[in-house]
C-alpha cells in the first residue's frame, strides 16, 4: 500500500474526525464544567447560609417586600435583556441572535439568594441552568466558535448547571438534550452534554458541596395490579404538574397586566407572602422545603401541603422573584405522593419518590431525564415504577409547561399535530382562535 492509498484510507475513516471532535469538546467542556461547577458550589453554600440565617431570624420575612423591590429594581435597571431567564436560553438556541449577556449570572445568582434569604418560595434549578448557559456562551466568543457549535455549547452549559446543583450528572446530561424541544432529543450533542455534566458535578463536589439523599424503603414486585396503580398515580401527577404550570403563568400575566412598574410587582407579592407566612405560623412552605421533602418519604403529612406549596411557589415566581421551579416541584410531587397512600395501595416512600420526579417530568416535559434522575437518586429497584409515573405524567400534563418557549417537536397526541412547531406560549392562543 503506497502513501496515496494510506491517505485515501484515512480520509474514508469516520473515526478520525470523530476523535478530533471528541478531543475538542473534552477541552471545551472541561472549561465549562470547572467554571459552572465552581460557581454552583458557591451558589449551594450561599443558599444553605441564607436558609439557615432566615430560620434563625424569622423577622427578616417581614422585609420580603423590600427584598422583592431590590430584586425588581436591579432587573428593571440592568436586567431587561435577561429577565426571561430559562426561556431566553431556549429562544437563543432556536433563533440565535446574540451572545447571552454575562450579567445574567450575577443578577440571577444574587436575586435567588435574596429570594431565599427574605422568605420567598422558589428553587435553584432555574438559577443554575441560567448561570450555566450564560457562562458557557461566553466561550462562544472567546473561542470564536461557529453557530452550530454554539448550540452544543448552550446544551453543555445547561447540563453542567443542572448536574452540579442536584448531584445527578446522568439526568443533567439528558435534561439538557430533552428540554429544548418537546418530544425530541438532540443526540448530536450527547457526548459534550454528558462530559460537561460529569465534570461540573465532580468540580462542585471537590469544593465540598453536598446534596440531599433520599431513600425508598420498600419496592414491591411489578404485578398487573401495581402497574395499573402506578399509571393512575402518574395521571394524577401529570394533572398537578399542568396545574402548577398554568397557575404560575396566570400569576405572571396578572402582575404584568395590573402593575406597570416591574419593581413594584415583587413588593406587592412579597407583602402577600409575608402576611401569609405570619397567618399560617409556619415557614415550611417557603424556601426550598427540603426538610418536608425528606419527611414525605417516612411520615404521614397533611393532605393540603402540596396545594399550599403550589400557591406559594407560583405566586413567588409570578410576582417576579428569582429562583427555579424544580425543587418546589420535588416538594409538590413528594407530598402529593405521600397523600396518595390513602387510596393507592403502594408503599408511601415509593409514591413519594414517584411523585418527586413525575411532577417535575410533567411540568418540564422531560420524562426520560426525570426517569434517570429517579434511578440516580433512589436506585434501580424503583426504576420501573419511576418510568411509568414519569411517562404517564408527561402525557397527562398536556401541551403545557413551566418553560413557555419550549418548542413542540413531537405532539403528545395524534389529534394535536397542528400544534407541531409552536412554542408552548402560543398553544392557548391557537386553541382560542379555533
Amino acid at each position: 500500500m503506497n502513501s496515496n492509498d494510506i491517505k485515501r484510507h484515512l480520509r474514508s475513516m469516520e473515526q478520525i474526525p470523530t476523535l478530533i471532535y471528541l478531543i475538542k469538546w473534552l477541552v471545551i467542556c472541561t472549561l465549562v464544567g470547572a467554571t459552572v461547577g465552581s460557581i454552583s458550589a458557591f451558589f449551594l453554600y450561599s443558599l444553605d447560609w441564607a436558609t439557615t440565617w432566615r430560620e434563625a431570624h424569622l423577622w427578616i420575612i417581614a422585609l420580603l417586600p423590600l427584598g422583592g423591590f431590590i430584586i425588581g429594581l436591579f432587573y428593571h435597571l440592568y436586567g431587561t435583556s435577561v429577565v426571561k431567564g430559562n426561556n431566553l436560553l431556549l429562544e437563543e438556541f432556536h433563533s440565535p441572535s446574540k451572545i447571552i449577556p454575562f450579567r445574567m449570572v450575577p443578577l440571577v445568582l444574587f436575586g435567588t439568594i435574596l429570594t431565599h434569604l427574605f422568605g420567598g418560595s422558589a428553587g435553584r434549578e432555574g438559577t443554575a441552568v441560567q448561570m450555566g448557559g450564560a457562562i458557557a456562551d461566553r466561550f462562544t466568543k472567546l473561542l470564536r466558535l461557529p453557530k452550530s457549535d454554539r448550540k452544543i455549547l448552550l446544551i453543555a452549559g445547561i447540563s453542567a448547571g443542572f448536574a452540579a446543583v442536584f448531584g445527578t450528572p446522568l439526568a443533567g446530561g439528558i435534561f439538557a438534550l430533552e428540554v429544548l424541544v418537546l418530544g425530541r432529543i438532540r443526540l448530536d450533542a450527547i457526548v459534550p452534554s454528558f462530559i460537561a455534566a460529569i465534570l461540573a458535578n465532580y468540580t462542585c463536589e471537590l469544593w465540598g458541596a453536598t446534596h440531599t439523599h433520599y431513600h425508598i424503603n420498600h419496592v414491591p414486585a411489578m404485578t398487573p395490579a401495581h402497574l395499573l396503580w402506578a399509571l393512575l398515580a402518574g395521571i394524577i401527577f401529570g394533572l398537578v404538574a399542568m396545574s402548577f404550570s398554568k397557575i404560575t403563568h396566570f400569576w405572571g400575566r396578572l402582575f404584568g397586566k395590573h402593575i406597570a412598574y416591574p419593581p413594584l410587582r415583587p413588593v406587592i407579592g412579597g407583602s402577600v407572602i409575608a402576611l401569609s407566612v405570619y397567618l399560617l405560623g409556619t415557614t415550611k412552605y417557603i424556601g426550598l422545603g427540603v426538610p418536608m421533602i425528606v419527611d414525605a418519604f417516612d411520615i404521614q403529612l397533611n393532605s393540603y401541603d402540596f396545594v399550599l406549596k403550589i400557591l406559594f411557589t407560583s405566586f413567588t415566581l409570578g410576582a417576579g422573584f428569582k429562583g427555579g421551579e424544580v425543587t418546589p416541584l420535588f416538594f409538590i410531587g413528594a407530598t402529593l405522593g405521600n397523600v396518595l397512600i390513602w387510596f393507592i395501595p403502594l408503599p408511601m416512600s415509593l409514591l413519594a419518590g414517584m411523585g418527586f420526579v413525575a411532577v417535575f417530568a410533567g411540568a418540564t416535559n422531560t420524562p426520560i431525564a426525570c426517569t434517570v434522575m429517579g434511578i440516580e437518586l433512589f436506585g434501580i429497584d424503583s426504576g420501573v415504577f419511576i418510568a411509568l409515573a414519569c411517562g404517564t405524567a408527561y402525557l397527562f400534563s398536556g401541551h403545557s409547561g413551566v418553560y413557555s418557549s419550549q418548542i413542540i417537536g413531537s405532539p403528545k397526541h395524534e389529534n394535536l399535530q397542528e400544534e407541531k412547531g409552536l412554542p408552548l406560549s402560543q398553544v392557548k392562543k391557537k386553541r382560542q382562535q379555533e
